[in-house]
């Protein structure tokens, strides 16, 4: 029962991050500029704090932070990282920025208990000073391939040797320990801070803030100058709103938890024509669930299967299989969703306590409306002329053999084999060409 809280947080924050997103435009347009994006007199320490899985909003992020930096001619940048790891791409992208960045860039793997790990490696060795907390790790960079599992050896040893060489060439360009580096992709070692320092995989050990820059100061970067940083201000960059939403439905759960939301609301949609709105809020589900999609290590079985289960589930709407189609969607929508973010990487699946309530829901869901669909198309017809078989109406103009009754509110021409007077109880047992077919009711029957 603990799991119930859990995915009902998760899913309102997916909620609220898909309505706030459909304002992101306008609030782009109306908002004047904060005091993040001004200019600032250099001499300064900025600070961007990491902590969550490398991904293209973060890519972002640290551009930006570095893109401020140099805009404003600070004196470093401190980026306190603590990430699981994440996507090579993504992590490429932060290295560049880093190494190409006029102002030093110091790398601090903090607070106490905080990791880099896989991507957060390769990171950490590109800063021009990299730094660890007491109680923090570093390592474990084998890479994981986009799409899942790795299809073969020979794929393999491909990427593997193209992070080793990335990972030696970025180790060797800043004076630190290549071969560990390559042991940490290849067989995937982690050290402690202790460790690091002794195989000259960082640069310092500090206890804080306080101390990484008291230690830092006046310390020589090649190539960028010596650090100057007495009485120098500090200054935080915080993530801006964009940049919270992207990294929000890039969050393994959020895009599936989107996915199954917009997934929902077509087939709602699609079962009830003209509801609108739950065809609206599915259909932007789905576009953040293919954007952020796109940003993780997919395997597109999954989402086929995925989307083979909504086609068992229409089917059940339309095909008397006595529940066979929506067992097999529910087992199709099981398989899909295993699969969907078949990877190694912790950061980059979905949660057991995520994924299996938001299944049981969905699941239930389509099984429910297809039920009510199916048993609504089976039901007697409770309007028209069909609708008037075995109602009950009052003749208001004798019959013989024709004459008039009055049911359901209204006046219709009716004929009976026997001759009925006015105010009598009759039952339709028939319609033909707008004509009804009457019989009495006896007392009894009333």
């Amino acid at each position: 029962m603990t799991i119930w809280p859990l995915i009902r947080k998760t899913t309102i924050l997916a909620i609220q991050h898909l309505l706030a997103l459909t304002l992101l435009g306008v609030v782009g347009l109306v908002s004047p500029a904060t005091a993040e994006e001004e200019a600032i007199p250099g001499g300064d320490i900025y600070l961007l704090t990491v902590s969550s899985a490398i991904s293209p909003a973060i890519v972002e992020f640290i551009g930006d932070g570095i893109s401020k930096a140099d805009a404003a001619d600070a004196a470093c940048l401190i980026i306190r990282l603590d990430t699981p790891g994440g996507l090579a791409e993504s992590m490429r992208h932060i290295i560049m920025d880093i190494l190409s960045s006029r102002v030093p860039i110091i790398v601090y793997v903090s607070p106490p208990g905080a990791r880099a790990a896989s991507a957060g490696v390769m990171i950490t060795m590109a800063a021009d000073i990299a730094a660890m907390a007491p109680g923090t790790n570093i390592g474990a960079a084998h890479p994981v391939g986009i799409g899942g599992k790795e299809v073969d050896e020979t794929m393999t040893r491909k990427i593997t040797n193209d992070m080793v060489a990335h990972a030696r060439s970025v180790a060797e360009k800043q004076g630190r320990n290549a071969d560990w580096v390559e042991k940490a992709v290849r067989e995937s070692v982690s050290v402690t801070e202790t460790e690091a320092l002794e195989k000259n995989i960082i640069d310092v050990i500090a206890r804080d803030l306080d101390d990484l820059i008291e230690q830092i100061n006046g310390r020589k970067i090649k190539g960028k100058g010596t650090l100057s940083l007495d009485n120098a201000q500090r200054i935080t960059i915080i993530e801006g709103f964009r940049t919270r939403i992207l990294k929000t439905i890039s969050d393994p759960n959020i895009a599936y938890i989107l996915m199954m939301i917009g997934l929902a609301g077509l087939y709602f949609e699609l079962s009830h024509p003209g509801a609108i709105f739950p065809g609206v809020i599915g259909g932007i589900s789905l576009v953040l669930a293919f954007f952020a999609l796109q940003t993780l290590p997919v395997n597109y079985a999954g989402i086929l299967l995925i989307v083979l289960a909504m086609i068992f589930f229409i089917m059940e709407m339309k095909i008397t299989s006595y529940g066979l189609l929506s067992v097999a969607g529910i087992a199709s929508l099981l398989m899909g969703s295993l699969m969907l973010f078949d990877t190694r990487e912790v950061a980059m699946r979905v949660s057991w306590q995520v994924l299996l309530p938001t299944l049981s829901l969905v699941s239930g869901f389509f099984v429910i409306a297809a039920g009510l669909v199916f048993r609504a198309q089976k039901s007697q017809p409770r309007t028209g002329s069909d609708g008037l078989i075995g109602e009950i109406g009052v003749v208001s103009q004798k019959i013989d053999p024709e004459g008039k009754v009055f049911v359901h509110g209204e006046l219709w021409q009716a004929s009976a084999k026997e001759s009925l007077n006015e105010g009598e109880k009759v039952r339709i047992v028939g319609v033909k060409d707008l004509v009804v077919e009457v019989e009495p009711v006896s007392a009894e029957a009333c």
